[in-house]
């Protein structure tokens, strides 16, 4: 399985997680996440391979979850309808997300990822 990296190329963030991964000289596939945002079945499949809260997921910070009103919302929003919201929005999604053979890991921790490309 080829290492995807799913990125938003304007966040100083995925900038820098994009240089930690050309430095260990990682082979990987990009991808935009503005421009082609995962799919609802993409999202699932990630979420249940990272074994993280879908909380972890969400972009908290950004301005659509906060002008969404989301914090609230998705205590109430069953699994499926929050798969479904993040796939209709790539600002939605917490990035950048690495996607390996051994998990998936959602923003930048350079020790997670370490792990996850071990």
């Amino acid at each position: 399985m080829e290492i995807l990296f799913v990125e938003y190329p304007k966040c100083s963030t995925c900038q820098k997680a994009r240089k930690w991964l050309q430095e260990r000289q990682v082979t990987f596939a990009s991808r935009h996440i503005k421009e082609e945002n995962p799919t609802k079945e993409e999202l699932k499949a990630w979420h249940e391979k990272s074994g993280l809260d879908i909380k972890r997921f969400f972009n908290t910070s950004g301005m659509l979850y906060k002008e969404m009103k989301l914090k609230d919302k998705l205590l109430e929003m069953p699994l499926e309808e929050k798969y479904a919201l993040l796939s209709t929005d790539g600002m939605l999604v917490k990035r950048p997300i690495l996607v390996t053979e051994q998990g998936v890991a959602t923003g930048f921790k350079p020790e997670e990822w370490e792990r996850l490309l071990s």
